[in-house]
C-alpha cells in the first residue's frame, strides 16, 4: 500500500502571496478607538498580535464540544497535532510531523504512531502515548459534536511511553483514515480528559501559546516559554470576535489590529493599495454550500433539489465574489483527497429544471409551498448579496422562496438538522476542515448515520460512502470517490456546492514569518513584529 510521503520541511519555508500597491487614506481617523484601552495599548507593541475573528467562540473549551471554526482557530495556537498539512492545490496531501515523528500502516486495521519526546503540556504534565490514547478514545465518540471529525470510534494500544497503535477492526473501517485526519485532531491531556468539567473551563495544550482568560469577546493568550520548538517571539495574543467586516478593516487600517479574516472583494483592493498592509490568500479546504433540508417536503425528493440546482447560475455568484471565490465542480474542495471535476455537476439549465419539477409533480413550480432560505451576514463574504441573487433566480424558475438574513449567532442557532427537518428549507453554510480527508465533509453530511445539516437518508449514497470508506487501499478509495461517490452526490444533490472559498486575510506589514493554513488556522510560533 502506498501512502503520501511526510517531509520535515517547516511551513514557514513556503511562500505567502502578498499584494502591495499605493497607499490609500484610512477609512476613519486612527484616533477613533474600537477596543478597550488595555487592548489598544498592547496592539502597538512589537510583542503583541491582535487577530480579529469573523465568528464567535462558544464558551465551552472542550475541543470535542463544537465544530466552530473560530474556536478551531484558537485551538491551533494552544494545541499541537500529530501531523500538520499545508494543503496546497499543487500538493494537497503532503503531511509534516508535529507531535508524531512517524506514522506507519501496520495492517488494514492498525496504524502506529511514534511520538516526540521532551514535550510538556502547559500545566507541566509530560506528553506521552497515554495522551493520544485518551484523546482519540474520548473524542471519537460519535455522540460528541467533534466526533464527526473522526473516521469512527477506535481503540488505542499504548506500546510504550512514546509509541501507540490505533486499532479500528472492531469498528469495521480501515485505520488508514487517520493518515490525513491526524493533522486535524488536537491532542489533549489524559489528565484533563478525566475531568470533563475542568476541560470545558480552559484550554491546556502543548502548543506555542497558553490560554490566559476570556474577556467577553477577547480570547487572551500568552507565549509558552517552554514550547518544545522554542519560545515564540510574540508574547501576547488577542483573538477578538468582531462581527462587522467594515469594523475589522477599519481596525486594521488604524493599527489596532494586526490580522483580519474573511475580507470582502472590495476590501481586497483597499488593502492592496495601503502601503502598511498586505494580503494572504489561499484556495481553502472550505466549500460554500446551499444545503437542502432533505427530510422535509419538497426537498425530500431529489428531483426537486436537483431542479433547484439547475435554476441557479453559479457564474453570477462567482462574478459577485471576485477574488474570494474559486469555481467548484464537486462537493469537496480541490485541496481534498479524491477531488475530481464531476462531469455532470449541475449547472444552470432552466429546461432541465422544469423537466425535473414536472416529473416530481410540480409543473413549472405549481403546487410548491413557500420555501425559506436562511443565510447570515458578517461571517462569510457577500452571503446577503448572493443570497438575494439566488432567491431571485429560484423565484424566476417557479420556486416560491423567501430569504431570511440573520446575524451570525442567530444563524448558527438554526443551522443543524433536528426532528422535523430543522428551520427553513435551505440554509447557506460553508464547511471547513484542516485535513485533506474527504469524509470530514462527505460522510459527515451525506451518510444517514450523520444527519448534520441536511437530514438526508439515501440508501444509494450510504452504500457508495461505505464502499469508499472501506476500500482496502488508498488507490481504490480514490477511484471510488472520483467515479462513484462524488458523481452520485452531485446527482442526488443534498446540497449545491456554490464555490470553494478563497481565504483572504488582511495583515499588518510589520508582521512576518507566519503561516496561514487553508482552513484559516494560523501558525505564529516563529512570527515577529516590529512596532
Amino acid at each position: 500500500m502506498s501512502q503520501s510521503k511526510i517531509t520535515r520541511r517547516t511551513f514557514l519555508e513556503k511562500s505567502v502571496k502578498v499584494g502591495t500597491g499605493l497607499a490609500l487614506a484610512p477609512l476613519v481617523s486612527s484616533s477613533i478607538s474600537l477596543f478597550p484601552s488595555s487592548v489598544r495599548a498592547a496592539s502597538t507593541g512589537a510583542d503583541t498580535v491582535v487577530f480579529l475573528s469573523a465568528e464567535n467562540v462558544t464558551g465551552n473549551w472542550d475541543p470535542t464540544s463544537h465544530t466552530t471554526l473560530a474556536q478551531l482557530n484558537v485551538e491551533a495556537f494552544v494545541f499541537n497535532y500529530l501531523t500538520r498539512c499545508p494543503m496546497t492545490v499543487e500538493n494537497p496531501q503532503e503531511l509534516i510531523y508535529e507531535l508524531a515523528t512517524s506514522q506507519e500502516i501496520i495492517d488494514l486495521y492498525t496504524i502506529e504512531y511514534r511520538l516526540r519526546d521532551g514535550v510538556k503540556f502547559h500545566d507541566g504534565k509530560p506528553f506521552s502515548a497515554e495522551d493520544v490514547k485518551a484523546t482519540f478514545e474520548y473524542a471519537s465518540d460519535p455522540n460528541k459534536a467533534a466526533g464527526a471529525w473522526y473516521p469512527g470510534p477506535c481503540k488505542v494500544e499504548v506500546v510504550d511511553r512514546l509509541t501507540c497503535r490505533v486499532h479500528t477492526r472492531d469498528y469495521g473501517y480501515p485505520a488508514y483514515h487517520f493518515w490525513y485526519q491526524s493533522s486535524f485532531l488536537p491532542i489533549m491531556s489524559a489528565k484533563d480528559i478525566k475531568d470533563p468539567q475542568k476541560l470545558a473551563q480552559r484550554l491546556n495544550g502543548t502548543g506555542p501559546f497558553k490560554f490566559v482568560e476570556q474577556r467577553k469577546d477577547d480570547t487572551v493568550m500568552a507565549a509558552n516559554g517552554n514550547y518544545f520548538k522554542g519560545a515564540p517571539k510574540i508574547k501576547n495574543l488577542h483573538f477578538i470576535y468582531v462581527p462587522d467586516s467594515t469594523t475589522r478593516l477599519i481596525s486594521l487600517q488604524s493599527g489596532e489590529a494586526d490580522i483580519i479574516e474573511r475580507l470582502e472583494s472590495e476590501q481586497v483592493d483597499v488593502v492592496e493599495k495601503d502601503k502598511n498592509l498586505k494580503l494572504n490568500t489561499a484556495v481553502s479546504v472550505e466549500n460554500k454550500y446551499l444545503w437542502f433540508r432533505c427530510s422535509k417536503p419538497p426537498f425530500d425528493d431529489w428531483r426537486v433539489r436537483r431542479a433547484a440546482c439547475h435554476a441557479i447560475d453559479r457564474k453570477q455568484i462567482w462574478y459577485l465574489l471576485g477574488k474570494s471565490g474559486f469555481p467548484s465542480y464537486a462537493h469537496i474542495s480541490p485541496v481534498k483527497f479524491g477531488y475530481t471535476k464531476v462531469p455532470d455537476y449541475p449547472e444552470y439549465d432552466l429546461d432541465l429544471c422544469h423537466k425535473l419539477l414536472a416529473e416530481a409533480g410540480y409543473p413549472k413550480g405549481a403546487g410548491l409551498p413557500e420555501l425559506e432560505y436562511i443565510t447570515s451576514v458578517g461571517f462569510y463574504p457577500k452571503t446577503k448579496e448572493y443570497g438575494e441573487v439566488i432567491t431571485a433566480m429560484l423565484n424566476a424558475a417557479g420556486f416560491n422562496v423567501k430569504l431570511s438574513v440573520l446575524e451570525t449567532a442567530a444563524w448558527n442557532q438554526k443551522l443543524y438538522h433536528r426532528p422535523g427537518g430543522g428551520p427553513g428549507h435551505m440554509i447557506d453554510c460553508g464547511w471547513c476542515t484542516g485535513s485533506p480527508e474527504p469524509d470530514l465533509v462527505l460522510r459527515m453530511h451525506f451518510h444517514s448515520s450523520s444527519k448534520r445539516i441536511t437530514g438526508i437518508e439515501d440508501p444509494e449514497i450510504d452504500a457508495s460512502l461505505d464502499r469508499e470508506r472501506n476500500a482496502k487501499t488508498l488507490e481504490l478509495r480514490e477511484k471510488i470517490l472520483k467515479t462513484d461517490t462524488l458523481p452520485l452526490i452531485a446527482k442526488k444533490a443534498p446540497s449545491l456546492s456554490l464555490f470553494t472559498s478563497v481565504f483572504i486575510h488582511g495583515i499588518n506589514k510589520n508582521l512576518k514569518d507566519y503561516y496561514i493554513y487553508p482552513n484559516g488556522m494560523m501558525d505564529l510560533e516563529r512570527a515577529t513584529k516590529t512596532a
